[in-house]
């Protein structure tokens, strides 16, 4: 039933009438005449029903002849209001005679009777407010309910002035009486979450107006506080605080308290300990941000299970590099995050507490800190609490107490192993150490390479000792600081590629200082991927040497080089040279070298020496000598023979490789010639490690073994997971389910779940993956399930929510023989999951892919474009829609026509870039989301939207701008509300994009029809 607000509308926010015939003025004349006349013959109320339909037969418009204007008018000319034409008005409201819009102001808040019959009329729609009329009506009604609300405020401040003077002057009961009518009505309208979402998207048509209402509010919050009477205090702060929630009505989540444990925070904290610790501490902390707001989780149960999984990575990370990563990432990069976070947070005292909070429960987990402190042998707790502590994460009151009760704790836990480890240092202090270290480094490196360069040879000869090298790039990593770590020693090596000294000092220095470098670039390129090296691209500049090498030479995982490539084909004249050189001379020369040259020609010298092999012109003695004088000095030498050696193989039958493997074998095995330059074991431990790298995937594929020096270290300890001679499909089955049963993902099936992405590829990984969620029954394993799952997706996120949005649901939504696969619990499971890919990749899309995601394929933009053709002439439709009168917005008068405008979404008014994949995806999903609504048919698909849309609503974040539903058709939030669970006034405030006119007017629509 549509009501009448129209006694409370400013004169203002009413569109005044404009009756073009004179017959109209007439009419209103009459209908005043009419009006005495009933009153003055008694008419009852439907008498003069009766009586006006005879008066005003066909044609007469109620909105102009403002019969409500007319009625009011006549009531309110005494002292007290007239009761007949009352009951006319009440009449005309009931049956929907007048329209909601046209009364005049009554402003007169001393005549209390009258004030009292408008506030029984108010009684009678407050809280049964609907139109069904056009978007502009219901935008009309919004507006009405803003001045009703704001005519009630300043209605019941006049009351309670009225009651303060009374109660002065010993007079109280009329006053009390009226301001107890006034907040009931208050709480009455304001109770209802409809109304409040009308004066929601009033308060975003009109910001002048709500400011109104605040100041009204103020001011009757200023001459309640000395009321006397609880009950009506109680009554007004409780109508305050509706008001104030009106702005924030979407913003309210309530969070899990009943859940401990959060295997997703768990999983995207290993997956980057693991794979990903130079990469940005801010897509981190979006990251981490994101999944606590998906999955409304606490704060201090959040930290806690960031500190869990740093714990969990540091006891299982497997010896030697892995190990000193993750110290770096939960010492050095973890606390970085959290201070980040610690911004996000809206306030500061909050977040500390929630820090302390999340340590007070890590301290209960007794057997995972004892376990870690033996692991790292020290305690590993009051390091972490130290560093929060500066890092201004806890209050130093905070950091005493809890290294206490954890200090108490650590006399009852189980003995280390004195003897051994006792004159060990923990790799925790090293790696706090080497953090400034690095710094000092990055300063020595910016000095003048020409000046000393011994002294520069002194410094980086001591970082090649033991795991200092490690140590360093661990830090440099988890700080951030790795790239500038690396451009430098890029510097260095470029700088002495050739020089002009000639004495034998000089060059055997720079010959160091170029080995030295090449190494520890490989080495960096090997542990933290190869876009640590690379620069940005600048054009017109000259790359640099070693980025040149190892983009075109340097094997790499899933890199295929072809050994006949120009690069490995320099100038004849230097080859013959070099191949002079390495068969004739006792020992290499250093001076006047140019070793850039040197490494690019060994290549084809290695292939000369290979052909004089086989063909039986050099002995297998001369090559010893041989591959002894490429790392006799310079191992750089020797880590670029191999690199050709490698690409070599992979080429040749199985009966030509023999000699290309022994030459690997002499070249990583011991040196047989004495060497004379300084630091050489340090180099060949680091050697070493790069060769074998280089080399594993081609033994693997020759099923050859070559025995490299071991350091009593795993050099590669997450390679050749798989196990052999099984389909890839099992592996992925056994090992999800193993995932699943446990409840938490470790590092080792991060790196097999990554390996098996890289071999099947993003369709085929995302399809089983889903097909097992789908064989899942029980309601707790799909919800542990989709947690898992989206952790898991986390190794490529982008990719596969193109799959699993552009590919995989649409195939299930539009093949009836499947739709039985999307029932609950597990199709619930499936729109969770896939409205948190959508929200993760759409938020952060405009981001960079990280390291470990640009190596593999990108999709190929035509093919989303080829597969998602949008109509070219939508544009154009766009414009004319626009630029169209707003009075007719036929997008909102006939929601059915399906014709022009059915895909009109807010992301095309905000002219998103439709030729990206991801918004072409989404847009896409949503036009099939809306076809599946407006359908005859119904089933277990149709089901499936409404979770996805509910899932949507329910991980928003206020505002609509930004996120995914801005691709909604506005056509479908009308259909969308027939759907009973969705027919709610928060959700069409939570889908529609409301910073637009045009979504202020489908939501108003929507909302006023429910």
């Amino acid at each position: 039933v549509s009501f009448c607000l129209a006694p409370f509308l400013s004169p203002q926010s009413r569109p005044s009438p404009a009756p073009s015939a004179q017959s109209e003025i007439m009419k209103v004349v009459n209908l005043k005449q009419a009006i005495l006349q009933a009153w003055k013959e008694r008419w009852s109320d439907y008498q003069w029903a009766i009586n006006m339909k005879k008066f005003f037969p066909k044609g007469a418009t109620w909105d102009i002849l403002n019969l409500a204007d007319a009625l009011l008018e006549q009531a309110m000319i005494g002292p007290s209001p007239n009761p007949l034409i009352l009951s006319y008005l009440k009449y005309a409201i009931s049956s929907q005679v007048t329209s909601p819009l046209f009364f005049p102001q009554f402003d007169d808040f001393s005549r209390d009777l009258c004030v009292q019959a408008l506030l029984d009329i108010m009684d009678m729609f407050c809280d049964r407010l609907s139109c069904h009329g056009k978007a502009e009506e219901c935008i009309g009604l919004c507006r009405a309910l803003l001045s009703a609300l704001h005519w009630l405020l300043r209605c019941t401040a006049a009351s309670a002035e009225r009651l303060r003077e009374g109660l002065e002057a010993g007079t109280p009961a009329a006053g009390e009486k009226q301001l107890a009518m006034c907040l009931q009505r208050l709480e009455k309208t304001l109770s209802s979450t409809k109304n409040r979402a009308l004066l929601h998207i009033a308060k975003l048509e009109e910001a002048s107006s709500w400011t109104a209402i605040e100041h009204s509010l103020l001011k009757l919050g200023e001459i309640l506080a000395n009321l006397s009477n609880p009950q009506l205090r109680s009554q007004a702060e409780q109508c305050g605080t509706l008001i104030r929630s009106i702005p924030t009505m979407l913003s309210v989540h309530t969070e899990q308290m009943h859940k401990t444990g959060f295997p997703t925070v768990h999983a995207v904290i290993l997956l980057e300990g693991t794979m990903n610790l130079t990469g940005e501490t801010q897509s981190l902390v979006e990251q981490l941000t994101m999944v606590k707001r998906m999955q409304h989780i606490p704060t201090p149960l959040f930290v806690l299970e960031i500190w869990k999984a740093c714990f969990v990575g540091l006891i299982e990370s497997p010896e030697g590099t892995e190990e000193l990563k993750w110290t770096a990432f939960t010492f050095l990069k973890i606390p970085q995050v959290l201070v980040k976070l610690k911004k996000y947070s809206h306030g500061d005292k909050d977040f500390t507490e929630d820090v302390n909070c999340a340590f007070e429960f890590l301290l209960k987990l007794t057997p995972l800190l004892d376990k870690a402190d033996q692991r790292c042998n020290c305690d590993c707790t009051n390091f972490l609490l130290q560093e929060c502590g500066k890092q201004g994460l806890l209050s130093e009151a905070s950091v005493n107490n809890l290294m206490t009760k954890r200090k108490a704790d650590r006399e009852h836990a189980p003995q280390q192993k004195s003897g051994e480890n006792a004159n060990i240092q923990p790799n925790i202090q090293l790696i706090l150490r080497a953090e400034p270290t690095v710094t000092n480094i990055l300063k020595t490196m910016d000095a003048d390479h020409s000046k000393s360069p011994e002294g520069l040879l002194g410094v980086l000869g001591h970082m090649l000792s033991g795991k200092s090298l490690d140590l360093l790039l661990a830090a440099a990593a988890a700080t951030g600081k790795l790239k500038s770590f690396a451009r430098k020693f890029i510097n260095l090596n470029e700088f002495t590629t050739y020089g002009s000294e000639e004495s034998t000092k000089p060059a055997s220095v720079r010959a160091l200082l170029f080995d030295i470098s090449f190494l520890m670039l490989c080495h960096v390129a090997q542990t933290y991927g190869s876009e640590v090296i690379l620069s940005e691209s600048r054009s017109g500049a000259e790359v640099p040497f070693f980025e040149t090498w190892m983009q075109t030479c340097m094997p790499e995982e899933g890199k295929i080089l072809n050994p006949d490539h120009p690069c490995f084909r320099p100038d004849s004249t230097k080859v013959e040279s070099l191949v002079a050189l390495l068969n004739n001379s006792s020992e290499m020369k250093l001076v006047q070298m140019k070793w850039h040259e040197a490494c690019l020609s060994i290549s084809a010298a290695i292939l000369e020496i290979l052909n004089a092999w086989e063909n039986g012109v050099l002995a297998f003695e001369s090559i010893q000598k041989i591959t002894d004088n490429i790392k006799g000095k310079v191992c750089s030498l020797a880590v670029c023979a191999v690199a050709w050696l490698v690409a070599h193989v992979r080429m040749l039958g199985l009966d030509e490789r023999e000699k290309s493997l022994q030459m690997i074998r002499q070249l990583a095995g011991p040196l047989f010639s004495e060497n004379t330059l300084q630091f050489y074991n340090e180099r060949v431990v680091i050697m070493n490690s790069i060769l074998e790298r280089m080399c594993a995937d081609v033994l693997q594929q020759t099923a050859t073994q070559i025995k490299f020096p071991s350091t009593g270290v795993d050099t590669m300890p997450y390679w050749n997971l798989l196990p052999p001679k099984r389909p890839i499909k099992e592996v992925l089955t056994d090992i999800f389910a193993k995932v699943l049963e446990k409840g938490w993902v470790d590092s080792r099936s991060i790196h097999i779940f990554d390996t098996l992405l890289h071999m099947g590829g993003v369709y085929w990984f995302c399809n089983n993956l889903i097909k097992e969620l789908l064989k899942e029954t029980r309601k707790e394993h799909t919800l542990r399930a989709v947690e898992l799952l989206y952790s898991i997706f986390c190794l490529d996120m982008q990719q596969v929510t193109l799959v699993l949005l552009g590919h995989i649901l649409p195939g299930l939504l539009t093949d009836s023989s499947k739709w039985h696969s999307l029932m609950d619990p597990p199709g619930t499971a499936l729109a969770k999951l896939a409205v948190w890919c959508a929200l993760s990749s759409y938020s952060s899309h405009k981001g960079q892919a990280s390291t470990r995601q640009k190596k593999r394929h990108r999709e190929d933009i035509e093919d989303y474009i080829s597969l998602f053709p949008l109509d070219d002439v939508q544009p154009s439709k766009l414009m004319r829609l626009l630029s169209s009168n707003e009075d007719d917005a036929n997008v909102l008068s006939s929601p059915t026509d399906r014709s022009m405008s059915s895909s009109l979404s807010a992301s095309q008014l905000h002219t998103v870039n439709m030729r990206d994949p991801l918004n072409r995806v989404l847009a896409n999903l949503f036009l099939l989301i809306s076809s599946i609504l407006g359908s005859r048919t119904a089933g277990p698909h149709t089901q499936f939207v409404q979770w996805f849309m509910e899932e949507c609503v329910d991980c928003l974040e206020q505002g609509g701008r930004g996120s995914v539903l801005q691709f909604l058709p506005f056509t479908t939030v009308s259909e969308l509300v027939k759907v009973s669970a969705m027919s709610s006034p928060k959700v069409v405030l939570a889908i529609t994009d409301l910073s637009l006119p045009l979504g202020r007017q489908v939501a108003a629509k929507a909302i006023a029809a429910l």
